[in-house]
């Protein structure tokens, strides 16, 4: 996706390089288009970096390329962070006396601001009557934070944090092709009890899950997160079941694997469990050195999900993950296709963790697998990865 990020003279032109490293790491063209008074604040050397592509802020450099024009046509999306109350005038007013104004006037993707300021001039009744006029305009305006200001000052008209600007942009075009399709996703780690105090678990954060879930959000589907020992579930996932043990989990699948059309098993789930948990504390002055735990397996969840919807005709396209200690992509892969023969279902995503990469990480780097014989390797941000596992969900949907 093409987007630009128009950049305007303030103090926060600084957050918009965070801005624009979330928006590359997802795999997007970015173009920075900053003004004349951003450049006092950041360098466009700096920008150009982040972006892989040059800034130019001027208006009267290659016309021959008629820039001022085809840069707002190719656009799927516009963000301008911050943006001044100078900016939001201007822009009200339908002024294009520079790139970026005119490139506003030219695009047709759907445009959104982050403005930031000082308290007093974001609740002018000025700035206000501009605002009301974007918005009625169909400009999607985040309203700023509340927090310390510049000098001694705080309050409202602080810019909010990038990666709430990001997001908040990033839904405002997300395709929507799984709208009507119900998800299933299971996050996290679960826990086995060895008393009221101690737990046998594992190492997952439930981040790339969670990924997972917004995206689909974001693209119309229906979802239901499983949550295993996830303290924090971002709002926009409103249906969200908490559960801790395998038990649970497996018990909240067979309880909504009858109205799911996707089940993406992405949460880490424990082989074995304590055969007799322990009612109470175990104390080690009572142990001595010396404590053995007898474990017995766990159901296998994923295995039971795909044998359920063979055997009852369900239509469910059901994808495990593999988290895999490979000494490479080769053995990597064929731990995976080993994973996906033995447990049936359509997708495997296989990730290699070895030397504790991966869990607790913002980046992943997965090897996606299907039954039909797909292969598709990619690395970056667990949204990014999220995004091309729907791809091809969406694909093999498609068929």
């Amino acid at each position: 996706m093409h987007v630009i990020v128009g950049i305007t003279g303030g103090i926060a032109a600084y957050k918009a390089t965070s801005i624009i490293r979330l928006l590359t790491e997802a795999g997007h063209t970015v173009k920075v288009i900053p003004t004349q008074n951003a450049l006092r604040f950041i360098g466009a050397t700096t920008l150009e970096a982040l972006s892989h592509n040059t800034v130019d802020s001027d208006l009267y450099t290659d016309v021959e390329s008629v820039k001022h024009v085809s840069l707002g046509q190719e656009a799927d999306l516009v963000i301008v962070a911050p943006a001044s109350a100078s900016f939001l005038a201007r822009y009200a007013a339908g002024i294009a006396d520079d790139l970026l104004g005119n490139t506003l006037l030219v695009t047709k993707a759907p445009v959104v601001l982050a403005p930031a300021m000082h308290t007093e001039m974001w609740l002018h009744a000025a700035t206000q009557k501009n605002i009301q006029t974007l918005t009625d305009r169909g400009v999607q305006i985040l309203e700023p934070a509340v927090g310390r200001l510049t000098g001694d000052d705080s309050g409202i008209g602080r810019l909010p944090e990038p990666e709430d600007i990001v997001e908040f942009a990033l839904t405002k075009i997300s395709r929507q092709d799984f709208a009507g399709k119900r998800f299933l996703i299971t996050a996290g780690g679960t826990r086995e009890e060895i008393d009221p105090v101690r737990f046998i678990g594992n190492k997952s954060s439930g981040k790339q899950g969670i990924a997972i879930a917004i995206e689909a959000a974001h693209r119309g589907a229906d979802v239901t997160l499983i949550a295993a020992s996830v303290s924090h579930v971002p709002p926009e996932i409103q249906k969200v079941l908490h559960v801790q043990s395998a038990q649970q989990l497996g018990d909240a699948i067979d309880e909504n694997l009858g109205s799911c059309d996707v089940l993406i098993m992405a949460a880490a789930v424990a082989d074995f469990k304590v055969l007799n948990p322990a009612a109470n504390k175990l104390k080690r002055s009572e142990l001595g050195d010396h404590l053995q735990l007898e474990l017995v397996a766990n159901e296998d969840i994923l295995a039971n999900a795909v044998k359920r919807i063979k055997t009852q005709g369900l239509s469910v396209l059901t994808v495990g993950f593999a988290a895999e200690t490979a000494s490479g992509p080769l053995q990597l892969e064929k731990l995976a296709k080993s994973k996906l023969a033995n447990k049936g279902c359509d997708l495997i995503v296989a990730n290699n963790v070895a030397n504790g990469a991966v869990f607790d990480s913002d980046t992943n780097n997965v090897l996606i697998l299907s039954q039909t014989g797909r292969s598709v390797a990619t690395e970056g941000s667990k949204r990014l990865v999220a995004a091309e596992l729907l791809d091809v969900i969406n694909d093999l949907q498609s068929k």
